[in-house]
């Protein structure tokens, strides 16, 4: 039978039990194709298993629902988004894992705040508490699952930090922050020329040359840029490796005993800090990598080809650029700066919506930061010009 409750509690429980029913639903999607694409058979069986207890949630809070009084919308059964696909696909199983993981927290958040509201029914309260226990348990299962077969990756998911990482420095993240730059700068490079020149006709040639080279000096050092922190992240890296593997290879023991108080200071005690020392050690790269982390700080990832950064970072930023000079090509005065506006907005909105890609952020608050800077940008720079012009 529904419950006893004021219609206007009622109401916004429903709203509460059918926001979580579809995060739920969500989830379990993303989980079951992350299984579906996974070819070790433990990680396939975590995600399925995942997906299940996500889509049991969904069924327990559709029974709420039924229980005070209303019926439970109908949910499409569609596939994941074409971003999450392209993730998944290009990223690969790490990325989508710290997207999950980011879910994961955003649905706690969720959960908790929902629960301190919901007090006019003690059952769905208990259910939302229930759910968030169980949704931080699925955030450390996510962290720990890298290498989850081994022994070695369990401890090296707790060496970092119980933390998934995307490398940010792939071309993806060049692309994209190649494009933030060139679309920022030049639309307050030409908003600024549109009020400096009043959107006089023969005075348009300003505004388009002002652009074109804000475009190719922005391209050019975000390109530059790029090269050279990929190549100098990749040298440093590299050096530091070489010296802790030299020291690894003259000074064994040493660097055993100090892997061994290393792991005291994070509260082994030290049968068990030597223990776990010496078995680090019999794998010499696991060991350099270890020590690599503990000692220096570093963390073992793919690093990209400098060309390829380069070629992304300049590229992005080119087309970036581009954007808000294209309307003057064509036109002039306020009907160029207008379109220059809209068209540079939209792309503000869509560039931050695609940062979501390394940020895991979720894509319209990303996207709408984005779109403030900008517009504030040319808003700012269009009144200097106004207020600097001459004659």
């Amino acid at each position: 039978m529904p419950s006893k409750i004021d219609p206007i509690d009622n109401a916004k429980l429903i709203a509460a039990l059918e926001d979580a029913r579809k995060r739920e639903v969500r989830a379990a999607q993303l989980y079951r194709m992350l299984g579906d694409k996974e070819t070790n058979p433990r990680k396939k069986e975590i995600f399925y298993k995942l997906a299940a207890e996500e889509e049991k949630h969904s069924v327990m809070f559709a029974e709420r629902i039924t229980a005070n009084g209303a019926t439970p919308q109908v949910i499409p059964a569609k596939q994941p988004s074409p971003v999450d696909r392209f993730i998944s696909a290009t990223l690969g199983t790490e990325a989508m894992l710290k997207r999950m993981e980011a879910e994961e927290e955003r649905n706690i958040a969720a959960f908790e705040m929902q629960s301190k509201v919901i007090d006019s029914d003690p059952v769905t309260r208990s259910l939302f508490e229930e759910v968030e226990r169980e949704e931080q348990a699925h955030t450390k299962l996510l962290a720990g699952m890298s290498n989850v077969n081994t022994p070695a990756g369990r401890l090296e998911a707790m060496l970092h930090g119980e933390k998934w990482h995307v490398n940010t420095g792939s071309w993806i993240g060049d692309a994209i922050y190649g494009m933030n730059d060139g679309l920022t700068a030049v639309f307050g490079i030409v908003s600024g020329m549109a009020g400096l020149t009043s959107g006089h006709p023969d005075k348009v040639g300003l505004v388009i040359g002002a652009g074109m080279m804000a475009t190719l000096a922005s391209a050019l050092s975000m390109g530059s840029s790029a090269f050279l922190a990929t190549k100098a992240e990749r040298e440093v890296y590299d050096a530091e490796i070489g010296r802790e593997r030299k020291e690894i290879e003259e000074y064994p023991e040493h660097e055993i005993e100090e892997l061994a108080l290393i792991y005291q200071l994070k509260g082994f005690s030290e049968e068990e800090s030597r223990r776990m020392a010496e078995t680090i050690a019999k794998q010499p790269e696991t060991f350099l990598k270890t020590m690599a982390h503990e000692e220096l700080g570093l963390s073992d990832k793919n690093f990209p080809s400098p060309w390829t950064s380069l070629v992304s970072g300049l590229v992005s930023t080119a087309i970036g650029g581009i954007l808000p000079v294209s309307p003057f090509f064509f036109s002039h005065g306020n009907t160029a700066l207008v379109a220059s506006a809209v068209i540079s907005t939209l792309a503000h909105f869509g560039v931050g919506a695609a940062k979501t890609i390394v940020t895991a952020r979720p894509w319209f608050a990303s996207g709408m930061e984005m779109t403030v800077v900008g517009v504030g940008m040319g808003v700012i720079t269009y009144v200097l010009g106004i207020a600097f012009k001459v004659g």
